[in-house]
């Protein structure tokens, strides 16, 4: 059960980062997560280690744990990192896919589309990541898929702080192109887009579009403490 509450506010943190709810710097103050979320403050520090593992959260000595503030570099040195890595990832996924992985590939697709019809950009934000992190278990290399989970998250820290509202929700067909080139078990192409997927992921970050965050945390956390969307 305690774990269960660990992992609801390390989602919600990072659905409020990805709503662009919660901008860089922003303390985490443990007793005002502590009551946001009705658990105990030692839950909280795992969760927060948690998201500081991940580099979506930073703790300076004498001020605690807040949002992270990645740099332009920090942004084009993951992106290179995950070019990098997905693309051997893509290349063992078309070569190792069954029949019911594309199934839950197209499944989820489903679920993206969903999401961005509701204009729910925190969920389609969440969605993508999953997206990648699907792919990486498809691969069939635990080493990778660590490594790609822990770049996902840290590009949803950095699409949620400075992202475009436009630019960075995928295009629709974008993550189809993907998963078609994989049931077609063409490497080159599937290498192909997700490449470009990536670098128009990338193209969509703008880094004048900070903003100091304003209002109390429970403000800037929302409502929804109680339940996982």
């Amino acid at each position: 059960m305690e774990r269960a509450k660990e992992t609801q506010i390390v989602e919600h943190i990072l659905d409020a980062i990805a709503d662009q709810r919660l901008p860089a710097g922003t303390r985490l103050g443990e007793q005002a997560l502590s009551d946001h979320f009705a658990c105990n403050r030692t839950q909280v520090r795992r969760a927060l280690a948690t998201l500081t593992a991940y580099q979506v959260v930073e703790h300076v000595p004498n001020r605690g744990a807040s949002v992270a503030t990645p740099t332009a570099q920090d942004a084009r040195d993951v992106f290179q990192a995950r070019r990098a890595i997905e693309s051997t990832i893509c290349r063992n996924v078309v070569r190792h896919a069954t029949e019911a992985d594309i199934a839950v590939l197209r499944a989820h697709l489903a679920q993206e589309v969903q999401a961005k019809g509701h204009r729910d950009r925190p969920a389609a934000i969440r969605l993508s990541r999953g997206f990648h992190d699907l792919l990486a278990r498809m691969g069939r290399n635990a080493v990778l898929e660590r490594y790609a989970q822990d770049l996902t998250m840290r590009s949803s820290l950095i699409i949620g702080l400075y992202g475009t509202q436009a630019r960075t929700l995928c295009a629709e067909d974008e993550h189809e192109r993907i998963v078609d080139a994989i049931a077609a078990r063409n490497e080159a192409r599937a290498l192909r887009e997700m490449d470009q997927h990536l670098r128009h992921i990338e193209q969509g970050i703008d880094f004048d579009g900070t903003r100091p965050p304003t209002g109390a945390l429970s403000s800037l956390l929302g409502t929804q403490s109680t339940e996982r969307r």
